[in-house]
């Protein structure tokens, strides 16, 4: 932890933006089995079978499960209800077949260089992966309260992902921008905390953020808090047009 803040992790901000943000901080007055199902959507966790895990029965459990995963990221997290383990797997799903269409058109990778031994099993197109990976789902069913892919199927999304992360993610060429970004984001975030201990009513924190917020929001949260909600929501262009005005050099938006 750092400035008395949790490092960001998408699941748990989903989590904070929908209970402590969204209109205009009153948040959506969602279930429990909701929430607990964003916080456990990571699909980018490989598994073959889901089982729920309803030792959390109440908001306490929850809450405490939410600061074990912000304090362990590398925690393993599992649903308390069989909807949110379809929800985890859904999450996969959605993007593994869908970020490599969106590769081929980058031109980072081509088709043929998908593994013959997940081709063979998956299909080699967005459309026939999200099937097959679907199908086994409902073929399986759930026995013994579980969701789980076949063996083979299993083992072919395993390989897929492996792929992804090499061959996508990992790409020297998307990750070209990297430090400039970083620093853009260091220098906002600089910035905002010292707006805030200032308290610079004229700054974006002030008039794009925490205006429209109860005063119970910024008594329950740290100002590293406050910066990170407000960086989070931002969208692309925001974040790009603020860096600018604070004199970031910014990455151009080119052709691959």
């Amino acid at each position: 932890m750092e400035h008395q803040a949790y490092a960001f992790q998408h699941n748990i901000q989903s989590v904070q933006f929908l209970d402590r943000l969204e209109k205009k901080g009153r948040g959506w007055n969602l279930t429990l089995q909701t929430l607990d199902g964003i916080l456990c959507h990571d699909g980018e966790i490989h598994s073959r079978r889901i089982a729920p895990d309803r030792s959390v029965t109440d908001f306490d459990g929850f809450d405490r499960k939410l600061i074990a995963k912000a304090t362990n990221p590398a925690l393993e997290l599992a649903p308390m209800t069989m909807e949110g383990c379809v929800v985890r797997f859904a999450d996969t799903i959605g993007y593994i077949g869908r970020d490599i269409e969106d590769a081929i058109t980058l031109k980072l990778i081509s088709r043929a260089e998908i593994p013959d031994a997940c081709r063979n099993i998956l299909g080699d197109k967005n459309g026939s992966i999200v099937y097959r990976l679907v199908a086994d789902l409902i073929t399986n069913g759930s026995n013994n309260d579980a969701i789980f892919f076949s063996d083979d199927i299993a083992l072919a999304l395993q390989m897929l992902k492996k792929f992804n992360y090499e061959r996508i993610y990992r790409n020297p060429v998307i990750k070209k921008d990297y430090e400039t970004i970083r620093i853009c984001y260091r220098v906002l975030f600089e910035t905002y905390m010292q707006d805030l201990h200032g308290a610079k009513q004229h700054s974006p924190v002030f008039t794009d953020f925490l205006d429209d917020k109860p005063p119970t929001y910024r008594e329950c949260h740290q100002p590293a808090e406050i910066v990170r909600d407000f960086i989070a929501g931002m969208t692309d262009n925001y974040f790009l047009r603020a860096a600018a005005a604070l004199g970031c050099r910014i990455p151009g938006k080119k052709r691959i």
